[in-house]
């Protein structure tokens, strides 16, 4: 008997019991929808968290903290940065020092309170760095801004109250209008000195003002300043990066001595070559962290989820497996005649077996991708409807990437793995029973 009679013969026979068929194949089908809609809860969730993670922070990103040596972790030198900018895949190393107080930046009856740093331009434009307008500094007394410097800007003239709205934001007619670009602005530091307030300013020109932060909800209000004006500063305060002490715990500020840098940040040439650097740094002692590591760990926890709710979505289908064995067994009863005329003329008992195999594949297979098309209209109707109940119900927008359900092609592929796996294991025990059937009984239909 070809295989394609066997196929042929297995269609005849379950066009006699359509009903009971189809019932089955229907059981089969919502076991297989719950187990993908279910699994496909922790895919999108998954997902969403991913995209978040990806969009909010910049992928090709290694902030490095420190070196380890003997038990001490130590401050980054250029030694270390020329390290950096050897490895492979590295596209820029940006660094900074940042003075330790807020300096207040004033100009024309406005000020504000705000970081100040060096930074290495060459590197920063490497990273990515733009200005949106103005230009980069040439004079140490020349600096940059950041793009939402000027809005921080305020009339130091009016009092607190006047200044801010009720949302607690800087009312706009007290807010800076004028351009900033060639304008003198005086940074002004502190220190402490026999209990007293002791001031120094600074005077600086504003040459250009840094694009604007590709996330939306991201600021920037630094100012970059020259290594020389660190100096200055330093000089004034006593004590390294302008750090303000009380007398008598100042620390002294030597000159000669071989600086270290605050924030020291790898940008990779792609995202492939980010582990690659990562275990590189680690294998040197250096304390680092990227996007890389957050997602190692996001992929791990959700992997055990999704495994868990393939594993609870699975019982659904071994369920369904019931009303498969009793339609096997159902059809190896009424088709005893059958099975002993197959017998009787030659047919080998693999043979008979495989028919039944056949059988209970087909319906099966039948169910799981019924089941497939299913799920993909829940989820769509999950994706869609959800939302609208939890903003309607909670009176909160719903991040605009959140997915609750997505169905990737290895979820599908697994789901109907798993249906085909029982569907088989179900139909097995029949399909053995019928091997065993004597042909003079089954002629006289005594199964």
């Amino acid at each position: 008997m070809k295989f394609k009679d066997q196929i042929q013969f297995v269609r005849q026979n379950m066009k006699k019991n359509k009903v009971r068929v189809f019932m089955t194949m229907l059981a089969t089908a919502i076991g297989c929808a719950f187990l993908i809609v279910l699994a496909s809860v922790g895919f999108g969730l998954h997902d969403s968290l991913i995209q978040n993670i990806l969009q909010d922070r910049a992928v090709t990103e290694i902030q490095v903290h420190g070196k380890e040596n003997d038990g001490n972790y130590e401050g980054l030198k250029n030694s270390d940065i020329d390290y950096m900018e050897s490895l492979h895949g590295v596209k820029a190393v940006t660094r900074n020092k940042q003075i330790q107080q807020s300096p207040v930046f004033s100009v024309n009856g406005y000020q504000t309170q705000s970081i100040a740093k060096t930074t290495d331009f060459p590197s920063e434009l490497k990273a990515g760095m733009e200005l949106s307008e103005g230009r980069l500094p040439k004079k140490d007394d020349e600096i940059i801004v950041g793009y939402h410097f000027a809005s921080y800007l305020i009339d130091e003239s009016n009092s607190d109250e006047e200044l801010v709205d009720q949302q607690g934001q800087i009312k706009e007619e007290y807010r800076y209008d004028e351009d900033l670009i060639g304008k003198e602005i005086e940074m002004k530091v502190i220190q402490m000195e026999d209990n007293e307030e002791k001031s120094h300013t600074i005077p600086l020109t504003v040459t250009g003002i840094t694009e604007a932060p590709a996330r939306e909800w991201a600021e920037d209000r630094d100012v970059y300043i020259s290594e020389s004006v660190l100096q200055e500063v330093e000089a004034f305060t006593g004590t390294n990066r302008g750090m303000i002490v009380t007398p008598g715990q100042g620390e002294s500020y030597d000159q000669g001595e071989e600086d270290f840098y605050d924030q020291v940040t790898i940008y990779a040439e792609n995202m492939e070559v980010v582990k690659e650097i990562s275990d590189q740094l680690d294998n040197e002692n250096y304390a680092s962290y990227s996007v890389v590591n957050e997602m190692e760990q996001v992929n791990m926890v959700f992997t055990i989820v999704k495994t868990g709710l393939i594993i609870v979505g699975t019982i659904a289908v071994l369920i369904a497996s019931i009303g498969i064995y009793n339609t096997m067994t159902m059809a190896v009863t009424e088709r005893a005649p059958d099975i002993g005329i197959m017998k009787a003329i030659g047919a080998k008992p693999k043979t008979i077996k495989r028919i039944f195999i056949l059988e209970s594949s087909l319906i099966g297979l039948s169910g799981a991708l019924i089941g497939t098309v299913i799920a993909y209209i829940v989820s769509m109707a999950v994706n869609f409807g959800l939302p609208l109940i939890l903003e309607s119900a909670f009176q909160e927008e719903l991040p605009p990437e959140l997915r609750f359900s997505l169905i990737p092609w290895t979820l599908v592929l697994i789901a109907v793995g798993i249906c085909l796996i029982v569907t088989i294991l179900s139909g097995l025990r029949p399909a053995n029973h019928a091997t065993n059937i004597d042909v003079l009984k089954a002629m006289r239909r005594e199964v």
